[in-house]
């Protein structure tokens, strides 16, 4: 991961406050590809959003998101979610990731919502769907799995 996140006080400080712009702020692709998040307005947990960028198509036909985009974009949100949700400050590793394109995702606002599925003592699994017109049609899902490491880094 990035300096500031080895940063033991300023992660767990970052953390507390629920700060995810100040660890989005340290990603540059997150940046790059235009992640951002927002407190879920209907209960508790964060829903994140990826801008339209022209840089994020892949087919200029439909126009479509490049599906490695919408893959960073799902990664991105898990790792940060399981960093805010899980039970102490650790900094987590993916250890498998698994996507699911259910339809086509087109050059329009795109936004995920994350939940812990399961959180031990060095594995988590965490489940994203991604949509965008409405949250009953997601254009993918994905589960990933996660080694925990402290904040000292020990894996």
């Amino acid at each position: 991961m990035l300096e500031g996140f080895h940063d033991v006080a300023w992660l767990a400080r970052t953390r507390a406050e629920g700060d995810v712009a100040a660890w989005l702020a340290l990603i540059p692709y997150a940046r790059r590809i235009g992640v951002g998040a927002a407190p879920d307005p209907q209960g508790e947990g964060l829903i994140f959003r990826l801008a339209p960028e022209e840089g994020n198509v892949g087919n200029v036909l439909l126009p479509a998101l490049h599906g490695g985009v919408v893959a960073a974009f799902m990664e991105t949100a898990a790792t940060l979610d399981l960093m805010l949700a899980a039970r102490e400050p650790r900094l987590p590793r993916i250890v498998d990731f698994a996507i699911d394109y259910l339809r086509t995702a087109r050059v329009a606002p795109t936004y995920a919502r994350c939940a812990l599925l399961r959180e031990g003592r060095r594995l988590a699994n965490v489940h994203v769907s991604a949509w965008q017109a409405s949250e009953a049609e997601p254009v993918a899902t994905a589960r990933l799995h996660f080694v925990l490491a402290t904040l000292e880094g020990d894996a």
